[in-house]
């Protein structure tokens, strides 16, 4: 008995010494950092988090402390910056300072600091470097990319001709189109669109980005330390993000069998060649670990986001016919119907890509950037903000900045048209983010978004089982990312 309640006692005293420290280093912080709502221990500020409205309780938040705010995900202090002005003068103005990658927990629990997207430091800047580089050497961002681009519309053309005007749901045949481009440089090939194993990743990469929209996502975020050891669908969503990496790992073990040092094939094999290069540089990060993330970084980001982009994009055309009749007046009058759109028409159709710009704001699809964090000590705006705090730009709060969007919540191309119908840039753009570590996949994004939806669109009419009044062009969820709901749509040939 004696010893039980010595045990007791021992126990308790370590909580509330914890609970003691836990408190007294937040209110130490908290007199440097900005400011924002007091947080409690170890929930942090869970109760003024909505989780599964997470974007517009950070809004609330803002109302009361203005657009930098500090707020605790658990015990882990994030910063906030909101609107065009903060996230402006932050990762532009202040780049270096902002210019670590800061904590997405779901992912960095997966790949724990190794590839292009999620390091820091001297790594992030020799992936970096090396990946655009070599994508570059791989036609990334010229005109043999565009070549694939249009080549891969016309397969897409196909297959919504087999449908035969039948209700579908878009989804994975948007996927398999985007993915197939950032495929054929990753692997050097193109996947078939009956592929069973092709269909299997796609579902992977679905699912275990929609995980990081969801509440349960944004729970993870708080208490991941505590959340990755118990069951629940965060485990399922690990493995998906396994499965696609082991994939990459049968395909590096292919490559290697089959590695021409004079001759690489694809990204993998340049990787290998550079790791061969460096085999006895102890310091390098041209290694096995890096070269399985960044290729899967690669890989996942230049599908889902486009993809994603894309399918919420038929979905607003729809809720929207009068903007869809503009988009193909626009595309006969430039392009016709007897020649596969390219990428310089764009300079030609104002409306078009006015419409594919406010497609891209609206969707708004990394609501949260992907975050930053500070790379030494800095003073921000009268703040004092110390090294290694974690930084959370908000993109959507630039995308829908009143002072540059005068209808912000409303889908309106008239936002990308100045008063001569012409199109018009905006600073606020910035679905691709903006200073040093914006996202290098802008330039051939951009080509796929124009190419796709023209060639769609000069070969189609859409059609929704629901009156366009009845369509929900709201999200079914807003987190990491945006998710649109799912649903079904006839592709009718014009």
């Amino acid at each position: 008995m004696l010893a039980s309640g010595m045990l007791l006692v021992a126990v308790l005293t370590c909580l509330s010494i914890m609970i003691i420290m836990s408190v007294w280093r937040q209110r130490r912080l908290l007199g440097k950092m900005p400011p924002g709502p007091t947080p409690l221990p170890f929930i942090g500020n869970l109760l003024e988090l909505d989780t599964e409205k997470f974007r517009d309780s950070l809004s609330k938040i803002r109302e009361q402390y203005g657009p930098v705010f500090t707020i605790y995900l658990g015990s882990r202090p994030v910063v906030v910056l909101w609107g065009y002005d903060a996230v402006k003068e932050a990762l532009i103005d202040q780049a270096e300072e902002f210019g670590g990658r800061g904590e997405q927990a779901f992912l960095n629990w997966f790949f724990k600091g190794y590839g292009v997207l999620l390091s820091s430091g001297e790594r992030s800047k020799q992936l970096r470097r090396f990946s655009i580089s070599t994508l570059r050497d791989f036609g990334f961002g010229k005109r043999g990319i565009e070549e694939r681009i249009i080549e891969e519309a016309g397969f897409l053309i196909q297959a919504f001709r087999d449908t035969n005007g039948a209700n579908i749901d878009p989804t994975f045949y948007m996927s398999r189109t985007v993915s197939n481009i950032i495929s054929s440089i990753v692997f050097g090939d193109r996947f078939e669109y009956d592929n069973k194993e092709f269909l299997s990743l796609l579902g992977m990469m679905m699912r275990s980005f929609q995980f990081t929209a969801t509440s349960t996502g944004q729970l993870f975020e708080m208490f991941y330390s505590v959340m990755k050891h118990l069951p629940g669908p965060q485990q399922r969503a690990y493995k998906e993000i396994q499965g696609l990496e082991d994939f990459i790992a049968r395909k590096v073990e292919r490559n290697q069998r089959t590695l021409d040092p004079n001759s690489p094939r694809d990204f993998i094999d340049s990787f290998l060649i550079r790791m061969q290069e460096e085999k006895k540089n102890p310091q390098t990060q041209f290694h096995m670990r890096n070269l399985l993330s960044t290729t899967l970084n690669l890989f996942f980001g230049g599908t889902e986001t486009v993809s994603t982009t894309m399918r919420y994009g038929f979905l607003l055309l729809m809720k929207n016919p009068h903007i869809a009749a503009k988009m193909h007046e626009e595309i006969d009058q430039v392009i016709g119907r007897n020649r596969p759109p390219k990428y310089e028409d764009h300079l030609k159709m104002p409306y078009t890509e006015a419409v594919i710009h406010e497609i891209q704001r609206f969707v708004d699809v990394i609501p949260l950037g992907v975050p930053r964090s500070t790379t030494k000590d800095i003073k921000f705006r009268d703040f004092l903000i110390p090294k290694g705090t974690d930084v959370f730009p908000i993109l959507s709060s630039v995308l829908k900045d009143p002072q540059f969007f005068s209808n912000p919540n409303d889908f309106d191309p008239q936002h990308f048209l100045d008063d001569q119908g012409q199109f018009k840039k905006s600073n606020a753009f910035v679905p691709f983010s903006i200073g040093k570590r914006y996202c290098f996949g802008e330039n051939l994004a951009k080509m796929e978004l124009f190419i796709f939806f023209t060639t769609i669109m000069q070969n189609f009419h859409f059609k929704s089982p629901q009156a366009p009044q009845d369509i929900d062009v709201s999200p079914q969820y807003v987190g990491f990312g945006t998710i649109p709901r799912r649903f079904t749509m006839s592709f009718l040939p014009r």
